[in-house]
């Protein structure tokens, strides 16, 4: 019998999945919190991580300053980059 080679490749988290990981590891209790950091209202920041919309490439340093990561990190978490895109 031949078995069929498996891998086990996990799927990057994007989108809010990315986010809410992203709160819990650096302490923040709520999107309004993330939010406030940024400079950006709830709804905003909501919309972009659930994908409905795209942030202006001008707020790219303060989301990355705030959630402690790249910008390759926060456009992949964004669907804007693939898994494998690097800028």
């Amino acid at each position: 019998m031949i078995m069929a080679k498996t891998t086990s490749r996990t799927k990057a988290k994007t989108g809010l999945e990315w986010l809410r990981a992203r709160m819990d590891k650096l302490g923040y209790r709520s999107l309004e919190e993330v939010a406030t950091e940024i400079g950006i209202n709830r709804g905003n920041l909501y919309r972009y991580f659930s994908l409905e919309t795209r942030p202006s490439v001008a707020l790219l340093p303060d989301l990355c300053s705030a959630l402690d990561a790249s910008p390759s990190e926060i456009l992949k978490a964004l669907e804007i980059l693939g898994p494998n895109d690097r800028i």
